[in-house]
């Protein structure tokens, strides 16, 4: 069918489009800049309209989500509401269910959404949930920084090895990209140890983190993959860990960036605001933002979420193990444990952040310091690093924070926040409020670009029609005095077109469309893949507990892929 959307206030930052009074038109699922007069139209007159949007990085598949159910019912009897017509009942809150993931996304607007954490030997299990979250396209990232091999081909410098050892296991798992976490340790933690900064070796392997990330760094450029490393640093939440971020960044800097992908960065920083501390201890924790920030503004070749606190009750889950286990000693809450070999290990603890408690505020303030202290909003992404500062359904209060220096400032006067987040941070100097297209980059098209997708994330003719409509106008509100209704709208969106379907009217789900599962095949590197698995085997049986035949993800447990194919550059 053919649709217009009529008359609507249009924010597509990726074609410089910021709030023009405009229609939108799509056929047959694709943006289109033409159609027939028997074209349907949906009159969204003064409404706002911006692409779907795009999740850098969440939790929503996979092992640990099961994990998280089983071991916190607490959390399933929240969010619970019945069946409908449409939609199967949904349960949980920093956990919903499957069904509960896909209807809550798309209620938001938003259409694509990527599971940030996959151990490869579980991708099996990442791949079933994500067959049963509905209306969203999800990427998932396989995890390598801690892996056996990877450790291997760091160490002796074997780039091209490496690159093909990568290029192998995405389409053995079917993964997106390069994911980063806490290298060296997680390895560490299969000794009951960790890592402390860059130059830290892993135990027993004499490699570091540094050498670890800069191997899988060339490796991603060798490959032109279109997502740089997705690097959650050393040190996550301790405080004074700001050095460490720093020099995680600034590591890669002489790293050259593959010609051919439209990505401008090597490295992105993920859920920067745990990786945002000054201090030596809690006692005497103060922000480290300021520098982390000062140096995106300085470089290019680095993006980051943020990871933005929501003063939720919330669960922490995560495949930096021994940063868990630290946290279930501060907190003395329940915790979970889990060494996959040979590749990662992980952990799950609650954590209420509790805005009348002095970390969770100044951690609440770090998060806005960098959104308000980064410049360049291409540069940043809106997160909640799902669940782990808060579930992504906060969102839209996120946004009505952001574009509401009144709003914040009330927060910290009327003591809804602790002292500390303005005597330990900076935010009660900041007065810097984002506006609509600002927005609509952070959480649209500047995902999209750093992700390197050219279907998503603009209004382009020829792209997917993934779109959002919000029941706002711009021109007769001021969003720094209606926080409420920012919050309102963006949590409930007039309409949510994804692929050319209406699956949201007025906020509620009126369609479900099965998911998507975005992965990357690398062209061009088949030789080197065959003779990395050759080496690869003998290891693999000898380590492994699996046969490698129960290993690889076959086709049918992604029934409705998106397979984007990239050449190597060598």
């Amino acid at each position: 069918m053919e649709y217009i959307l009529k008359n609507g206030i249009v924010y597509d930052p990726a074609n410089n489009i910021a709030g023009e009074k405009k229609d939108v038109m799509f056929r047959d699922g694709k943006i289109v800049d033409q159609v027939s007069s028997d074209a349907k139209v949906l009159d969204v007159t003064d409404k706002i309209v911006m692409p779907a949007g795009v999740d850098p990085h969440a939790h929503i598949a996979g092992p640990k989500l099961v994990t998280g159910r089983i071991y916190r019912p607490e959390d399933s009897r929240k969010g619970v509401t019945a069946k409908t017509d449409v939609c199967r009942s949904e349960t949980g809150f920093s956990i919903p269910s499957c069904p509960a993931t896909g209807y809550r996304y798309s209620r938001m607007g938003y259409g694509t959404v990527v599971e940030a954490a996959v151990p490869p030997l579980e991708a099996k299990h990442t791949h079933e949930e994500i067959m049963a979250i509905p209306n969203i396209d999800v990427p998932p990232l396989p995890l390598f920084g801690n892996n056996w091999f990877v450790l291997q081909y760091a160490k002796e410098g074997r780039i091209e090895e490496l690159a093909a050892f990568i290029s192998s296991w995405l389409k053995i798992v079917k993964g997106y990209g390069v994911k980063i976490v806490n290298p060296c340790g997680s390895e560490a933690w299969g000794w009951g140890m960790n890592v402390h900064g860059i130059d830290d070796p892993a135990p027993y392997w004499d490699v570091t983190s540094r050498e670890v990330m800069r191997s899988l760094a060339q490796a991603n450029e060798m490959l032109g993959l279109p997502l740089s490393i997705h690097v959650h640093p050393n040190d996550l939440g301790h405080p004074g860990n700001f050095p460490t971020t720093v020099g995680t960044m600034d590591c890669i800097k002489d790293i050259k960036k593959n010609s051919g992908v439209i990505r401008d960065q090597t490295i992105h920083i993920t859920h920067a605001q745990f990786h945002s501390y000054g201090g030596t201890s809690w006692r005497d924790a103060e922000s480290g933002a300021e520098e982390v920030a000062k140096y995106i503004n300085n470089n290019d070749h680095v993006t980051c979420d943020v990871g933005q606190v929501t003063l939720d009750e919330t669960t922490t889950m995560t495949a930096d193990a021994p940063m868990e286990f630290d946290l279930s000693q501060l907190n003395g809450l329940k915790w979970a444990n889990k060494d996959i070999e040979l590749e990662t290990a992980a952990g799950l603890v609650p954590f209420i952040y509790s805005g009348k408690a002095p970390v969770p505020s100044m951690q609440w303030a770090i998060g806005l310091e960098l959104f308000l202290k980064i410049e360049n909003p291409w540069q940043v992404c809106l997160t909640t690093d799902h669940p782990n500062a808060g579930p992504f359904i906060r969102y839209p209060r996120i946004i009505s924070w952001l574009m509401s220096n009144e709003r914040r400032q009330e927060m910290m006067d009327n003591k809804e926040v602790h002292a500390w987040s303005h005597r330990r941070t900076s935010l009660a100097t900041l007065d810097r409020e984002y506006d609509f297209n600002e927005i609509a980059t952070i959480t649209r098209a500047a995902p999209a670009k750093i992700y390197g997708f050219q279907d998503r994330g603009a209004l382009t003719p020829g792209y997917n029609a993934d779109i959002a409509v919000f029941d706002l106008n711009p021109n007769d509100m001021d969003p720094s005095k209606e926080p409420a209704a920012i919050e309102h709208a963006f949590g409930n969106a007039m309409y949510t077109i994804k692929d050319g379907q209406i699956l949201v009217k007025d906020g509620e789900i009126v369609k479900v469309v099965p998911s998507h599962t975005i992965w990357t095949n690398v062209q061009g590197f088949e030789e080197q893949e065959k003779a990395i698995m050759e080496k690869v085997m003998p290891d693999f049986n000898r380590f492994y507990t699996v046969k490698f035949e129960n290993y690889q993800v076959h086709d049918h447990y992604t029934p409705y892929p998106i397979e984007v194919k990239v050449q190597a550059s060598k």
